[in-house]
């Protein structure tokens, strides 16, 4: 599957000669995004497109503002004294940025999943059961048992824990942690996940099982995870992004910009020269 990106500079570049007609319809998209701390300025006029179909990894060297710019996607920069973020980001191609935007409503739609799990201090069905609460999206407790199970079931995660969901949800190991708070995501029915460094506390068994997840899940969601770890990109990816210093310095196909990246910096962050 070709791909095609519209962006100013190298990331044009790297992409001229795909074809229009090969770019899948963006869920969300920005555009010209910038963020500041105060008077740092941590993204520079950032525009990047996330599909439905794809994985979007977005790769750089630490402090670059890959997870400033992916918190962009449901305003979690909101929460942060001293940031503002100018430019437009769109939802279904709906502004998300305008006060009118319920920002609770758009976190629903756009999940989050941090780099450590941060599970409730609840049992693990309460984990998994609270947002569909608290939205109402069960009526019954028959319906949220059944979003539970679901839930579970979509995270890989129901068979190691349906016979203890009464259980302190820190009671799971970090991997099943990690499951769980994607489970906690998947139970609103949200139609994006946002990933931020999701498997950088995990072991290399609990890592894999994180990975398979996000290749199931593709297709069903519009997924962009942020992550330090090369390889993982490669593998769970089909559009990698790299940034560095603020700045989106090429977009397009994971394997070409794995293979033959258009931009010399990103050649060199790929072979390990920097970062």
């Amino acid at each position: 599957m070709n791909h095609a990106f519209t962006h100013s500079g190298s990331a044009s570049a790297a992409v001229g000669a795909l074809t229009p007609e090969a770019e899948p319809p963006a869920k969300m998209s920005a555009k010209g995004v910038d963020v500041y701390y105060g008077d740092i300025h941590a993204v520079k006029n950032v525009s990047l497109d996330i599909s439905k179909q794809d994985v979007t990894a977005l790769i750089g060297p630490s402090g670059c503002g890959k997870s400033t710019f992916l918190r962009c996607f449901n305003r979690m920069n909101d929460d942060i004294a001293g940031c503002r973020v100018t430019g437009d980001i769109t939802l279904d191609d709906n502004a998300i940025t305008g006060s009118e935007m319920d920002v609770v409503e758009l976190r629903a739609r756009v999940g989050m999943v941090f780099q450590k799990p941060y599970p409730f201090p609840k049992s693990i069905e309460e984990n998994v059961a609270y947002g569909p609460r608290i939205h109402g999206l069960a009526r019954k407790g028959v319906e949220l048992d059944e979003i539970v199970e679901r839930s579970l079931r979509l995270a890989g995660l129901w068979d190691e824990v349906r016979d203890r969901l009464d259980s302190p949800a820190n009671s799971l190991s970090g991997g099943q942690q990690q499951r769980l708070c994607i489970a906690r995501a998947l139970a609103v029915e949200p139609e994006v996940i946002l990933m931020d460094e999701p498997c950088s506390a995990l072991d290399p068994i609990a890592t894999a099982k994180i990975e398979e997840l996000i290749e199931e899940l593709r297709g069903s969601y519009a997924i962009a995870i942020v992550t330090h770890n090369l390889q993982q990109a490669a593998r769970v990816s089909q559009i990698t992004a790299f940034l560095h210093l603020g700045e989106l310095i090429e977009v397009g196909p994971t394997s070409k910009i794995f293979t033959n990246p258009a931009n010399q910096k990103t050649d060199d962050y790929i072979t390990g020269r920097y970062g």
